[in-house]
């Protein structure tokens, strides 16, 4: 069973609506109980940052999501959320990646990065397993993680940010998959049969 985590962030009704057509069984809880007992667990979000871990206080889950073992998937702001420190809100976060979030604000950045991007794979990951490298996938978000030692993906907003990051059972897509067609689908179909 894998967890879809609520944290009242937003996307989580359209993540569901990808489980359902991949035929996995999931359950969308915010229940650190149900959630530290989950098979796996997908983590969106859209949103603000110091209001997401706000509500991650609230429900208990600042704790709970820390020490998970299971694979863990990242959505957006959920990626954003599982590495140590936002500086939208100035907020420390969950601390699973050793990554600092920071904001675009070049005059050759589009703040918000939003529409169908294309994705260059620099390393392997079992979560772009028959997904070719260039192909394109749906952002929309104002702040970015930099390409650092634990990028397995990058796209470019005047510069190049991490459209995904890796370590160990951990995984965070910048993009939103539920939103991307069959190259969403294959992402998410990849994380549900790890």
């Amino acid at each position: 069973m894998i967890a879809l985590v609520d944290c009242g962030t937003g996307e989580v009704e359209a993540v569901a609506a990808s489980l359902e057509k991949l035929h996995a069984e999931y359950k969308i809880s915010n229940n650190e109980i149900f959630i530290c007992n989950a098979d796996k667990i997908i983590f969106p979000g859209a949103g603000i940052a110091s209001l997401a871990m706000r509500k991650l206080h609230l429900n208990n889950l600042f704790s709970a999501l820390r020490m998970i073992k299971q694979p863990m998937l990242g959505i957006g702001l959920g990626m954003q959320l599982m590495c140590n420190f936002s500086t939208e809100g100035n907020v420390a976060a969950l601390g699973i990646f050793p990554g600092r979030v920071e904001k675009f604000v070049s005059p050759k950045m589009h703040v918000p990065h939003r529409g169908w991007k294309s994705v260059e794979l620099i390393k392997q990951s079992l979560l772009f397993n028959g997904i070719t490298s260039g192909e394109k996938f749906y952002f929309e978000h104002s702040y970015y993680i930099p390409v650092d030692d634990y990028s397995t993906s990058i796209s470019e907003n005047g510069i190049p940010f991490s459209a995904s990051i890796e370590y160990g059972k951990y995984f965070g897509v910048q993009f939103h998959p539920e939103l991307s067609g069959q190259a969403g689908l294959t992402l998410l179909k990849n994380f549900v049969d790890l």
